[in-house]
C-alpha cells in the first residue's frame, strides 16, 4: 500500500517545554505555600482581576439571567438536554454486580461517584460556553456531590455572561471568577474560598494543560488536551467544498491546530486544496485558520480504504469525520480516535456544541489508549469480596504458596492462619 502527500505539514521548532514546566511549577509551588495571597497576585498579573472576591454571587447570576436573550437560553437548554441524555445513557450502560465465582467466593463491583469536582472553562480567544455542559452537567449526571465551576474574567465585570449562565444552568454548586494555572491550583489546594477537589477537568492553553499534568496525583484529571485536531477521510463521492469547510472550521481554533485530509482520490484532494484557498479569501477567521492550515495542514492520498483507515489509526485524531461511500465499514474498522462523525450530515461543530457526545477529547495521538471525558470519569469503579469459612480455608494453601514464591512471608502467614482458623470443628 502507498500514500502520497499533496500537502504536508511544515517543520516546526519544538516549544521550550522546560521553560513552561519550570514556570508552571513555580506558580503551583507559590500557591501551595503562599495561599490566597499568591492566588490574588497571579490573578492581578494574568487576569487583571483586582476585586476582593472570586466567588460569583447569586445576585450576579440573576442579573446575567435577566439580561441574556431567551433565544440563547432556549438553545442552551436544548444542548444541555442532549448532552445529559447521552451521559445518562452512558451511566446506565455500566452497573454494579456481584458474582459467586465458585462456591463460597462472592466478588462484586460498586460504582461510587467522586465527591468533589472542579470544572475549568477557558475564556481566551473563544469563550467555550458548551464546555460547562460537557464538564459540570456530566459530573452532575454521574452523581458528584459538589461541583465547582471556574472561568477567567472577560473584563472588569467578570466572567463572560453566557459562560456564567452556562455554569449555573449546568448545575455548578459554586462558581469562581478565576483563570489559568491559579484556577486549577486553587481547586486542587483549596484556595480563595474553595474546598480542595478530588478531580479537576477542562480544556485550556499550554499553561493549563501543564498545570493539570503537574497536579495529577494531588488530584485526578480528565485528560491532557493539546491543540485541537481534525481529520477527514473522504473519497470521490464527497463534496470537496464541504470537506474544505469542515477542515477550516476546526483550524480556526488556533494557529497550531492540525487539519488533515486522507482521501482515496488525488483529483478530490486537489479540489479540496483549491476550495480551501478560495474559502480563505472570505473566511472571517482566515488569519487564524489560514495560518493553521499553512503550517499544520495535510492532504494525504492513499490507494485504498484499508490504507485510509490505517493512516487514520496511526494519527489517532481527536475529531474524525468520514465522508465516503463506505461509512459503516469505517465505523467497524477504525480504532484510534476521540470522537467519530459519520456522513456529511454530521460535523465536528455539532459534537463541540451540544449534539450529545462530549467534546473533551484526547489529542496528540492519545486516542491510541484513551477516549474522552464521559460520565464514567467521575465515577470510581471499585471492587469487593466476601468468602465463607470453608472457601477461605480451601484457597488459603494456594494463596500461601504464591506468597511464598514471591518471598512475601508475612503475606503467606495471613493465609496460613486462616487455613488453621477455619478448620472443621470435628476435625
Amino acid at each position: 500500500m502507498a500514500r502520497h502527500h499533496l500537502k504536508q505539514a511544515k517543520p516546526v521548532q519544538p516549544a521550550d517545554r522546560r521553560a513552561l514546566e519550570d514556570r508552571v511549577r513555580a506558580i503551583l509551588d507559590d500557591i501551595a505555600t503562599g495561599g490566597d495571597d499568591a492566588v490574588r497576585r497571579y490573578a492581578r498579573e494574568f487576569d487583571r482581576w483586582t476585586a476582593p472576591d472570586f466567588r460569583v454571587t447569586p445576585d450576579q447570576i440573576r442579573r446575567v439571567e435577566r439580561a441574556l436573550p431567551e433565544t440563547f437560553k432556549e438553545d442552551f437548554a436544548w444542548c444541555h438536554a442532549r448532552v445529559t441524555d447521552f451521559a445518562k445513557a452512558q451511566r446506565d450502560s455500566i452497573g454494579e454486580f456481584e458474582t459467586e465465582v465458585e462456591p463460597g467466593i462472592v466478588l462484586g463491583q460498586k460504582l461510587i461517584p467522586v465527591a468533589r469536582a472542579g470544572c475549568y472553562i477557558p475564556g481566551g480567544k473563544y469563550p467555550l460556553i458548551s464546555a460547562a455542559i460537557m464538564s459540570v452537567a456530566t459530573a452532575k449526571v454521574a452523581g458528584v456531590g459538589h461541583v465547582i465551576g471556574a472561568a477567567p474574567p472577560r473584563d472588569a465585570e467578570g466572567i463572560y455572561p453566557q459562560t456564567l449562565y452556562a455554569l449555573h444552568a449546568s448545575g455548578a454548586d459554586e462558581i469562581y471568577c478565576i483563570g489559568g494555572v491559579q484556577a486549577l491550583a486553587s481547586m486542587a489546594y483549596g484556595r480563595v474560598g474553595m474546598t480542595p477537589r478530588d478531580i479537576i477537568t477542562g480544556p485550556g492553553n499550554a499553561f493549563v494543560a501543564e498545570a493539570k499534568r503537574q497536579l495529577f496525583g494531588t488530584v485526578g484529571i480528565d485528560l491532557l488536551a493539546g491543540p485541537t485536531e481534525i481529520m477527514v477521510i473522504a473519497d470521490d463521492t464527497a463534496d470537496p467544498a464541504l470537506v474544505a469547510t469542515d477542515l477550516l472550521g476546526q483550524a480556526e481554533h488556533g494557529p497550531d491546530s492540525p487539519a488533515w485530509l486522507v482521501t482515496t482520490s488525488r483529483v478530490f484532494g486537489e479540489k479540496v486544496l483549491a476550495e480551501i484557498a478560495l474559502q480563505l479569501e472570505t473566511l472571517p477567521t482566515a488569519a487564524v485558520a489560514g495560518k493553521a492550515w499553512e503550517v499544520f495542514g495535510e492532504v494525504i492520498v492513499v490507494d485504498s480504504h484499508e490504507e485510509a483507515a490505517a493512516v487514520s489509526d496511526e494519527y489517532a485524531p481527536e475529531h474524525l469525520e468520514v465522508q465516503t461511500a463506505r461509512d459503516d465499514w469505517y465505523l467497524q474498522r477504525l480504532t484510534n480516535y476521540g470522537s467519530l462523525f459519520l456522513g456529511e450530515q454530521s460535523t465536528v461543530a455539532y459534537g463541540d456544541k451540544g449534539v450529545g457526545t462530549n467534546h473533551t477529547l484526547p489529542t496528540g495521538r492519545a486516542g491510541r489508549y484513551t477516549g474522552g471525558l464521559w460520565v464514567g470519569k467521575f465515577i470510581k469503579t471499585v471492587t469487593w469480596q466476601r468468602l465463607t469459612d470453608e472457601a477461605s480455608r480451601r484457597i488459603a494453601p494456594i494463596m500461601g504458596r504464591i506468597c511464598h514464591e514471591e518471598g512475601m512471608l508475612a503475606h503467606e502467614k495471613t493465609a496460613d492462619v486462616r487455613f488453621a482458623r477455619y478448620a472443621p470443628k470435628n476435625a
